[in-house]
């Protein structure tokens, strides 16, 4: 029995009410990489959702930031990051998410990510649009690269990478009205299905930090890719593009200039 929409948002209201609660306190924090944190909170909302899918829909196949792989029965499989944006929730910077994405048979039918401070929550179903808080959202109409506003993100391994993303963010910074670093690939994706950025790009991923915002950048209209203009952006090498209609092939364009 696979969920409903609704399911999933009671879901990620649970997990948000975790990140909510322990937000503002101090936090065990533990490394995974140099720069790459995880505290408490991560685990104890991880904890929840993977308890609440297991009880509800025994045998998942699940995707998890912390937990990793777990493997499940049939082709139906969960995207879970029980917190985007670690690193600013530990410093006390009030944007991260609960994000979770849900597919069968290979094709994503459910996201939602939810901002617990700012209890805004946005949600898709394949083929019924997106919403933010149940109201619909829609991508921007901008086909200016001059006339739009960008957000990227850098891999954890930046100083060790021929993909640190600091080329583009230079080459776009000038070519448009600004490019912003939010610290929530699964937030970057969804801003731009609210229109309230007109593209998106990011070089290094895991799928946890996009199913769900990519799908719902889509059901709001934008194009999302990897950088290569393929649809999968989802599987290594992973990456992504999700932009306007209007200036997504001028980002990949962009983007290119950099890489020859």
């Amino acid at each position: 029995m696979e969920p409903t929409l609704i399911e999933i948002e009671t879901l990620a209201r649970g997990a948000g009410a975790i990140l909510k609660d322990g937000y503002n306190k101090e936090h065990q924090v533990t490394y995974k990489g140099v720069i790459d944190l995880v505290t408490e909170v991560d685990h104890a909302s991880e904890d929840f959702l993977l308890a609440e899918i297991n009880r509800r829909w025994p045998g998942s196949h699940i995707m998890a930031e912390e937990s990793g792989i777990i493997n499940g029965l049939g082709d139906h499989i969960w995207y879970v990051d029980p917190l985007d944006g670690t690193v600013n929730y530990a410093h006390h910077l009030p944007i991260f998410s609960v994000s979770i994405g849900y597919a069968q048979a290979g094709i994503m039918k459910f996201g939602v990510v939810y901002e617990p401070l700012r209890d805004e929550m946005f949600s898709a179903e394949r083929g019924q649009g997106a919403q933010l808080n149940g109201r619909a959202i829609h991508a921007s109409n901008t086909t200016e690269l001059q006339k739009s506003l960008l957000v990227t993100g850098f891999p954890y391994d930046a100083w060790n990478t021929q993909y640190d993303n600091f080329g583009n963010f230079v080459r776009f910074g000038k070519l448009t009205q600004g490019v912003r670093r939010f610290g929530s690939a699964a937030l970057d994706a969804c801003y731009v299905a609210a229109g309230r950025f007109d593209g998106f790009w990011e070089l290094s991923l895991k799928p946890w930090d996009v199913a769900a915002g990519g799908l719902i950048a889509e059901e709001a209209g934008a194009i999302v890719t990897n950088v290569n203009g393929g649809k999968d952006y989802l599987s290594p090498p992973q990456s992504i593009v999700a932009a306007a209609p209007g200036i997504h092939a001028k980002i990949l364009e962009g983007l290119q200039a950099i890489e020859d």
